[in-house]
């Protein structure tokens, strides 16, 4: 069975930086796509960034782009997102996905870990 498991979150001051991991087991992990959402509360989960199984070609949320930056690592079966000049509005639970190859939908979700960006 398919399990995503994210870490690194925390509390950071604003213009700071993390970094999360999402580790993946049970299934064929490198030939999928990956993707991290984030929901914030009283809002609806919305996409932050995603990776092709090549990760010759990643995609970023416009609230996003030019400060986080996705990676993965077929060695460990771990997918980064790196978050640089955090921002309060960053403050969200961060989850990551694996890309369903039937649907293009995203079919396991890990957990999720608590980001918390302080002004």
């Amino acid at each position: 069975q398919v399990q995503l498991v994210e870490s690194g979150g925390g509390l950071v001051q604003a213009g700071g930086s993390l970094r999360l991991s999402c580790a993946a087991s049970g299934g064929a992990f490198s030939r999928y796509t990956m993707g991290w959402f984030r929901q914030a509360p009283g809002k609806e989960r919305e996409f932050v960034a995603g990776i092709p199984w090549s990760s010759d070609n990643t995609y970023y949320a416009d609230s996003v782009k030019g400060r986080f930056t996705i990676s993965r690592d077929g060695a460990k079966n771990t997918v980064y997102l790196q978050m640089n000049s955090l921002k309060p509005e960053d403050t969200a639970v961060y989850y990551c996905a694996r890309e369903s190859r039937l649907t293009g939908r995203y079919d396991y979700w890990g957990q999720g870990t608590q980001v918390t960006v302080s002004s």
